[in-house]
């Protein structure tokens, strides 16, 4: 059955015990902390030994788990310099997470640059593979998430399957995938099985200019029902993780956004 969880960009301004305490208020289940922000949260890649090991312990002891390092590494990128500065990006999430008992890191494709696609995924798999070996070591998956300019399902499976490593799989963002056009019945059968980590955020469309006004779970057009559905039936057990971003110091409604969202995923799993 599904967890539910949240980044710290959702609570930039809160600190970890603030961060438990409005979690488990809500019935959440894992933390995700989204690192290279600047979150209240003290969850970084130079986060030294003994701050990880009090952290995790603080989030354990609470009942709740640290379900994914959010890193915004992109394997995609052509500039080989700029590319080594996101495999150790990468590499340092992969010990991060392993540290604080998170399964899976976040990362991109982003940018594919000029080409055909099917150099673009030979590409970015042969960038990948570069961390696999440590992702192993450390016993932590590396997830390329359905985002920016890798939204298309099949394109993003092509990679993990030229990859082919047990610790590579995907982050399905339904959001994005819908907004591609795909029916998730498609996305379903092209990453279902590949999926460890689900991001949760609804919205609706500026039918003029194009962007996604981001709305509370259930108030949009972004059907998170079947995709549930569809996967509790497969089996899936990872975390439904909120993505919803609050910039630190904004005017933001962080308690209100924890608590809709959480409201909002009850009824979908009393829906299936």
């Amino acid at each position: 059955m599904f967890k539910l969880a949240a980044m710290t960009s959702v609570c930039p301004d809160w600190g970890v015990e603030e961060i438990i305490e409005g979690m488990k208020g809500h019935g959440y289940e894992g933390v995700e902390p989204r690192v290279g922000w600047g979150h209240a949260a003290g969850i970084e890649l130079d986060t030294s030994p003994k701050e990880r090991e009090a952290i995790r312990s603080k989030v354990e002891n609470a009942g709740l788990k640290i379900c994914c390092v959010a890193t915004g590494a992109r394997f995609a990128t052509e500039d080989a310099d700029a590319l080594k500065g996101y495999i150790d990006e990468a590499d340092a999430a992969i010990d991060l997470a392993a540290d604080l008992g998170a399964g899976v890191i976040r990362t991109f494709g982003g940018a594919r640059g000029k080409g055909q696609v099917f150099w673009m995924v030979h590409r970015t798999a042969e960038a990948y593979k570069r961390v696999m070996d440590h992702a192993a070591n450390r016993g932590v998956t590396v997830l390329m998430e359905t985002h920016d300019e890798w939204c298309v399902s099949a394109q993003v499976r092509a990679v993990v399957e030229k990859v082919n490593h047990p610790n590579m799989g995907v982050l399905w963002d339904m959001i994005h995938t819908q907004q591609f056009m795909e029916k998730t019945e498609e996305t379903m059968q092209t990453i279902g099985h590949l999926a460890r980590h689900l991001h949760a955020h609804d919205g609706r469309f500026d039918e003029v200019n194009g962007p996604i006004e981001t709305v509370g779970l259930g108030e949009g057009v972004i059907d998170h029902t079947t995709p549930l559905k569809l996967l509790n039936a497969s089996g899936f057990e990872g975390y439904f993780s909120v993505e919803v971003i609050h910039k630190p110091g904004s005017d933001h409604d962080a308690e209100g956004t924890f608590k809709q969202y959480s409201e909002g995923f009850r009824s979908i799993l009393e829906a299936i």
